[in-house]
Parts: C-alpha cells; sequence; structure tokens
C-alpha cells in the first residue's frame, strides 16, 4: 500500500520542527567527539613525529588499526563490547549508561586517528629552518613553537581539520544503529509511527539540515582561515604574490637577531 502512496512534499517542512527538537543530542555527540578527539589526535602527533621509538610504534599501530575499522563496526564493538569489559574488570554495570556516551567514545577514538594526521602534516609542512631560528635567537623551545610553528600550522591544517569535522557530523548519524535519539533517531521513530510511511520525504528532510549545518560549518572553517592567514600563507593568487608573502618570514629572523645584538 506504502509503494502506491504519492509522494508529499508537505511532509518535508512539517516534519523538519520535529527533527530539530533532537538537534542538540547530534551537536553534542559531534562537539564533544571532536574536542576530545582532537585532544588525543594532538597526543598522537607527538608521539608520531617524537623521537621515542616504543611511543612513535603505538601511535602508528593505533592509526593504522583506526584507519582501518569501519565506523559502524567500531561502534557496535563499543556499545556490546565496553559493558562486557568492564563488568569483567570491575564487576560494575555500565549497561544503563546513556547510549550517547558510546557514541561519544566511539567517534572519539575515530577521529583522534584520523585528525593526528591533519596535525603532523601540518606541524611537519612548516619549514625546520624557523624553529631553529627562533630558537638561536633566544626563543625557548616552547616559545618558538607557540609563536613561529603553531600559528603557520594551523592555517596548514584548517581545511582539512575542517573537512574532518564535517565527516564527523555526518558519521554520527550512524548513533541511531545503537538505539541513540538523536536527529536520525527521531526521523526513524516518525517513520515507525507512521507504519512505514514518509519514509522519502523525513529522509529528505534530514538531508536538508545536514546541508544546512554542513555549509555552515564549511563557510565557517573558511572566513576562519582567511582571518588567521593575514597574508602570510603560501597560498596565493599567483607566483609574485606568493613571493611577496613568503619574504618576510625569512627577513624577520636577521631583523630579530640584530635587535637582540643590540640590546646585547
Amino acid at each position: 500500500m506504502n509503494s502506491t502512496r504519492v509522494f508529499d512534499p508537505s511532509m518535508i517542512v512539517q516534519v523538519i520542527p520535529d527533527l530539530l527538537s533532537y538537534l542538540d543530542v547530534t551537536l553534542l555527540v559531534a562537539v564533544t567527539s571532536i574536542l576530545l578527539g582532537s585532544l588525543l589526535g594532538m597526543i598522537l602527533a607527538w608521539a608520531r613525529t617524537g623521537h621515542h621509538r616504543v611511543l612513535r610504534w603505538i601511535a602508528n599501530g593505533y592509526i593504522y588499526i583506526m584507519r582501518c575499522t569501519p565506523s559502524i563496526v567500531l561502534l557496535f564493538i563499543v556499545f556490546y563490547g565496553l559493558p562486557k569489559l568492564v563488568e569483567s574488570m570491575t564487576d560494575y554495570d555500565i549497561n544503563d549508561t546513556n547510549r550517547a556516551v558510546f557514541a561519544i567514545i566511539t567517534f572519539t577514538l575515530l577521529f583522534g586517528a584520523y585528525i593526528s594526521e591533519v596535525f603532523r602534516a601540518a606541524y611537519q609542512a612548516v619549514p625546520k629552518g624557523q624553529y631553529e631560528a627562533a630558537v638561536s635567537i633566544g626563543l625557548t623551545p616552547f616559545q618558538a613553537f607557540r609563536q613561529v610553528m603553531l600559528p603557520q600550522a594551523t592555517v596548514i591544517a584548517l581545511p582539512n581539520f575542517g573537512n574532518s569535522v564535517i565527516n564527523l557530523l555526518k558519521e554520527g548519524a550512524l548513533a541511531y544503529t545503537i538505539g541513540l535519539i538523536d536527529m536520525i533517531g527521531k526521523g526513524n521513530l516518525i517513520i515507525a509511527q507512521n507504519f512505514g510511511a514518509y519514509g522519502v520525504e523525513i529522509y529528505l528532510a534530514c538531508m536538508i539540515v545536514y546541508w544546512i549545518m554542513t555549509t555552515c560549518i564549511a563557510k565557517g572553517f573558511l572566513r576562519l582561515e582567511e582571518h588567521l592567514d593575514k597574508g602570510q600563507s603560501l597560498r596565493a593568487k599567483n607566483p609574485a604574490q606568493a613571493k611577496a608573502r613568503i619574504l618576510p618570514v625569512w627577513k624577520s629572523v636577521p631583523a630579530l637577531m640584530r635587535r637582540i645584538q643590540r640590546q646585547g
């Protein structure tokens, strides 16, 4: 009977307010996973770029495993396996824990692995000579990293970081498979309440909401990149403009050295 039902575009508009009432759950999972995953990614990137062989081996192994594991598989492993693991080790039952916690743990593990590669590549893209020059003129290693390396690496990492954020937001839709009632979960409930009807309309409404969110995120990261860039990055419209942007970076080091000599 549903196969002969006429497509109802008005249902798309009608259902959007119901979906938006659960958008906060979707955003909670996404934002928390991004924050925790970014912290994990920084630790992994530090381990991979460091000189400790054991830490580097552990980080490489973790990233390899996470990148080869489908999101939904890891979600099921965390949801079904973590309670049994915790119960076997501590005799504590966490099966009644909010399902959002399991989703956050899953996407934090995944996002940390992916974003660590973004952080590592951005850091290594900045010429190491700038760090050495900054240290040689009297800056501490931490000051050289914070004032010289980090600002440039941030601009380089922003486009890929923004793409990773958008991908995580979309992958978060899988959380409904473990019973989390977020925006997609609410959409499935509405379909079930209508005995399978209006499935296409409801999923189109979800697609529109996700399209708006991802567009806003992409625009936001683009504006942030332009604000942080300030004409000093390697991104330029033509070679002459790129040369004009690169030269001040290299000329600043001798100027700082001469200033320190005069102060001495």
